[in-house]
């Protein structure tokens, strides 16, 4: 395996772990509420109302992508993969941040 085969499985590695600790996460909200469908790299969470928060990795940029509430954010993992940033932006607390805004109530998410 060369150099850059290994540095993507092991950033697959990382983001893959992430995405799926979310998706166990918010799998625990009622699917009245929030309807979880992972398909492939991309984990789709769907409001009742119909909007929508997509999250997925991006091997080429090595980030992890969402979507939501018409705005896009780009985090980059720290070096262990724990953490996912974009500025001052943390992919955790802007997913909580998001989700606390559809469900109206306040939402924390045990991935921490």
């Amino acid at each position: 395996m060369n150099p850059r085969e290994r540095q993507d499985a092991e950033f697959d590695k990382v983001a893959e772990a992430m995405i799926r600790r979310i998706e166990r996460a918010v799998s625990t909200f009622d699917p009245d509420e929030i309807e979880v469908e992972m398909s492939g790299d991309v984990l789709n969470l769907t409001h009742s109302s119909g909007q929508k928060i997509v999250i997925n990795r991006h091997r080429a940029a090595r980030q992890i992508w969402m979507a939501a509430q018409r705005k896009a954010w780009h985090f980059d993992p720290d070096a262990e993969g724990k953490t996912w940033k974009v500025g001052e932006a943390e992919l955790v607390s802007q997913l909580e941040q998001v989700l606390t805004s559809l469900l109206s109530r306040p939402i924390t998410l045990p991935l921490r």
